[in-house]
């Protein structure tokens, strides 16, 4: 199989399955120095770890991180860092049904096609269980970047159709409910929406979005290697991801140039802008202001309500998904999204570092 990797000097290639023994993580081009234990990985891990409220699996793992290689003495090498977190708490049994037809909105059809073979415990490589990988690299790149001031606010902007209110948007009650919304009033009615949906057996989708402040001007390059884009392809190779947009996204395009444009001021002796349309880019790079993106997740397509599908013998029937499900991902998701959204800026730093000549130069001269 290959696509299991992402990045270009900030390299990251997961591996493992959801019931396998384990699943973990390689991350190349750590710069050496930094410092860094199984701690700091731990708290991004336990942020996406299962069964810590009633709308999340209920299924139970610890999900504590060794790290293997890379560091030594409470620093990184400059070697590749190698991770790994156990699988504990696999109950296979839970899926011996689904080896013989293909759940709706799984990736198991189209698995049997490409490959002839399918792991159908948990979903295999396509399980959410393959992000831990992820989140363990993006928490090393959290590190890296948050010592350069750069940081990440990732919260649940809505959940099915509740939305956060602007006016009472608080970053403090991002970790004060289960469902990671800045707005205790939208966590209480999107709570009241998800009960619902569990008692119809039914799930949810909704919308992370992340602000990432402290960027300079410049990460990213024109034409191939576009911070958006990159962005746009981190974001959407998470599994439930169906739809990502950065600044006023698909609403640019209801607005005219005039009220678009981002128009440029001086603040402080330095060029800045008085609006954000734009998101924090222009022309594929960063240019100073906080970037903002948005990032669709569809409903857990593990339901218990009746479905219909087929089974690989072509023949109808229906079907009622046993195991244990999240009725929504979203809120797991947000750790996943502020992952692959800082690895995506660790690798636009590194690649930036040999853009300009002089400073190049200058590096050279101190040495």
């Amino acid at each position: 199989m290959a696509g299991s990797s992402y990045g270009n000097i900030f390299k990251v290639t997961t591996w493992g399955e959801s019931h396998g023994k384990g699943l973990g993580v390689v991350v190349d081009g750590v710069p050496a120095g930094l410092e860094l234990c199984e701690e700091d990985i731990q708290i991004f891990l336990n942020r996406r770890k299962p069964g810590q409220s009633k709308f999340t699996t209920p299924r139970k793992e610890d999900d504590a991180v060794e790290i293997l290689s890379g560091v030594f003495e409470g620093k990184t090498t400059g070697t590749p860092v190698s991770m790994v977190v156990w699988n504990k708490n696999q109950k296979s049994k839970d899926y011996s049904e689904i080896a013989s037809y293909y759940r709706p909105g799984h990736a198991d059809f189209c698995f049997d096609e490409k490959y002839g073979f399918r792991d159908y415990r948990g979903g295999g490589r396509s399980s959410g269980r393959e992000t831990i990988g992820r989140v363990a690299a993006g928490a090393i790149a959290v590190k890296m970047l948050s010592g350069l001031g750069i940081k990440f606010l990732t919260y649940t902007r809505s959940i099915g159709p509740v939305t956060i209110n602007e006016v009472n948007f608080d970053a403090h009650e991002i970790y004060n409910n289960s469902l990671y919304m800045p707005d205790a009033d939208a966590a209480l009615k999107a709570s009241e929406y998800l009960e619902e949906c569990l008692k119809s057996l039914n799930s949810s989708g909704g919308v992370c979005e992340c602000v990432i402040t402290g960027l300079p001007v410049g990460l990213g390059d024109p034409v191939f290697e576009k911070i958006d884009a990159n962005l746009a392809k981190a974001i959407m190779s998470i599994g439930a991801v169906k739809g990502f947009e950065i600044g006023d996204g698909f609403d640019a395009a209801k607005a005219t140039g005039l009220t678009n444009n981002d128009a440029f001021i001086m603040m402080d002796g330095a060029v800045s802008k008085e609006t954000n349309h734009s998101g924090g880019t222009l022309g594929g790079m960063t240019d100073g202001s906080p970037l903002i993106f948005r990032a669709a997740i569809k409903p857990t397509p593990s339901i218990a309500a009746t479905q219909h599908t087929v089974n690989k013998s072509g023949e109808d029937i229906e079907i009622s998904i046993k195991g244990r499900h999240d009725p929504i991902i979203v809120p797991r998701a947000v750790v996943v999204v502020e992952a692959m959204a800082a690895i995506t800026i660790a690798d636009a730093l590194l690649m930036n570092m040999g853009a300009r000549m002089d400073r190049i130069t200058d590096f050279y001269k101190k040495l």
